[in-house]
């Protein structure tokens, strides 16, 4: 007796090396492919509508190539857990397949769903092919708990096989007899919603600079892999202003929603490595920015608090500032320095910006500036970047705070001078602050320092038509740093407290100040007391070089 399947898209938006998708269709009589999508979740999240516009384009764009195989997408209006007991009885369901999720909420749902298909009759498929890895074979192999730092996720990696191979993609031949029952009204019914729908005022929206959806994704990936001379050499891009702008090969966004497999990418990489090395192997750097990625999605699998502060056994307990006033002007683009607030512009209108633009920005909020909880930025990045993931997101906030993945806190952005060696004549600023078109390169990056007759002759007076800087940069990244400092101090002070250890201290601050340092965090205190060490012999290289921090936006 055929089987009748539904295949749950949610993060694989695509037809091309989707296992569990394959897995739907072998050997069966009729296939729906399904996305479920909460219209109240949609008005009432915090997900900006140039995420749900990307999402939305994804959604079409599969709709249209599963029609070329007489197919159609179903997007449900409700929560899985709702409508999936209807669906098996209404449709006569035997078989439901899904892509591994290896998030802790997606693993959540996912047990519960596995839960009511069982007790309906339905046999459940789950195919990994969101990651490169099995994450828990990478934790397996590191005594049970997950690596912490990317040194280490390395060495585990290289002992392991390499990633699978994609499979091929749905074809007409793999459908081969399946059918998809699509009924007359199934637009109405089961059709991709717009933004109108889901209550977004489109009134004055740009045109998008990222178009979602698979095919886009594959056309992109095949002008990425034209730069050979990229991968016989691996060499990062020289960073100028051009680099600050979205590239038509950036593919970060289509990872992240699974509208491009990691794996064909992975393999593409490796092929044409070979083909210009003359079949040379290619070493693990070539798969950086792919394996950054794997690293944090490893970080965050078993831990449901790693997006938080409080509960998250990775993470250092910084008594960060509340202060939702400065909060406000960083997130809206009013924080005075042109460099950052460009870069927030770019950020609401685009919805992406380069991964060193992420880095400056990330700086200023938390350890460089304002001195703002990086759980804050997160959450903003979340409603604004297209490629915001869960993992990753969270994992490169902690980071770049120095919060988590122990980083060189000595070092810090200069929100003036790093943007002035990267675009000197601020043609970046010109365009996403037109009010400060009118200044010479000399002042656009520290206008409030230009004379008044430059002022007026730019039609732009600072404090009036465009805000004072809203801190000294170099007095408040020197205090700082000495926050930082003396909590890196008093972390490797305990570095050899066993699991209950506990100890109370205050940087700079009156109030004691509790935090408990976990397993996790006292293994790793000792590499903290180099930092120390270093910093303390005046190595402080703050406005020489730049950090070796992950690429936040992962391909660009």
């Amino acid at each position: 007796m055929a089987q009748n399947s539904i295949h749950w898209f949610r993060k694989g938006l695509r037809l091309h090396d989707n296992p569990a998708l394959q897995e739907a269709v072998r050997g069966a009589g009729t296939v729906r492919c399904v996305y479920f999508l909460d219209p109240w979740f949609a008005g009432s999240s915090n997900v900006g509508v140039n995420r749900w516009r990307f999402l939305l384009q994804c959604l079409e764009d599969l709709d249209a190539n599963l029609r070329k195989l007489n197919s159609r997408l179903f997007v449900i209006r409700g929560q899985p857990a709702n409508v999936f007991p209807r669906l098996f009885k209404e449709w006569k369901i035997s078989r439901l397949t899904f892509e591994y999720d290896s998030e802790p909420f997606g693993k959540e749902r996912d047990a519960a769903i596995k839960k009511l298909a069982m007790e309906a009759g339905v046999e459940v498929n789950v195919k990994i092919s969101h990651t490169l890895y099995d994450l828990d074979k990478i934790i397996e192999l590191n005594g049970g708990q997950p690596p912490l730092t990317y040194k280490r996720f390395q060495t585990l990696i290289s002992r392991m096989d390499p990633p699978e191979m994609p499979v091929e993609t749905l074809s007409d031949t793999l459908m081969g007899r399946c059918v998809t029952p699509v009924a007359d009204d199934h637009g109405d019914k089961y059709g991709v919603p717009s933004l109108e729908e889901l209550g977004f005022d489109i009134e004055g929206l740009p045109t998008a600079v990222w178009p979602g959806g698979e095919t886009e994704a594959l056309t992109r990936i095949e002008r990425h892999l034209e730069r050979k001379a990229w991968v016989a050499n691996f060499e990062r891009p020289r960073m100028n202003a051009n680099s600050l702008l979205a590239s038509p090969t950036g593919l970060s966004s289509y990872l992240r929603f699974g509208c491009l497999s990691c794996r064909l990418f992975y393999y593409k990489l490796t092929d044409l490595y070979r083909k210009v090395k003359k079949n040379s192997s290619p070493p693990l750097s070539l798969y950086g920015q792919l394996l950054w990625r794997e690293f944090f999605y490893t970080a965050a699998t078993n831990n449901p608090r790693f997006d938080k502060m409080e509960g998250n056994p990775i993470c250092v307990r910084i008594p960060w500032d509340r202060n939702p006033e400065a909060l406000a002007k960083w997130a809206e683009a009013k924080t005075g320095f042109p460099w950052i607030d460009a870069i927030m512009t770019q950020l609401r209108q685009e919805g992406w910006i380069h991964h060193l633009a992420r880095h400056a920005v990330a700086c200023f909020l938390t350890r460089g500036d304002l001195w703002i909880s990086w759980e804050e930025g997160m959450k903003v990045f979340e409603e604004l970047l297209l490629d915001a993931d869960w993992s990753v997101n969270a994992g490169s906030w902690m980071w770049l705070s120095c919060s988590s993945f122990f980083q060189q806190f000595f070092h810090c952005y200069c929100p003036v001078g790093f943007g002035r060696r990267t675009d000197p004549n601020g043609d970046f600023i010109r365009r996403y602050l037109p009010i400060l078109r009118g200044f010479p390169a000399k002042y656009i990056y520290d206008p409030w320092n230009a004379p008044e007759s430059v002022q007026a002759a730019a039609k732009c007076i600072i404090g009036v038509h465009y805000p004072k800087p809203m801190v000294h940069h170099a007095e408040a990244s020197r205090l700082n740093i000495e926050r930082m400092k003396q909590i890196y101090q008093q972390l490797s002070r305990y570095r050899g407290l066993g699991k209950e250890g506990r100890r109370d201290f205050s940087p700079l601050n009156p109030l004691p100040y509790p935090s408990a340092f976990s397993p996790a965090q006292t293994a790793l205190a000792f590499s903290l007391s180099l930092l120390l060490y270093s910093s303390k012999r005046g190595e402080d290289r703050s406005y020489q070089t730049l950090p070796r921090f992950p690429y936040l936006n992962m391909v660009t």
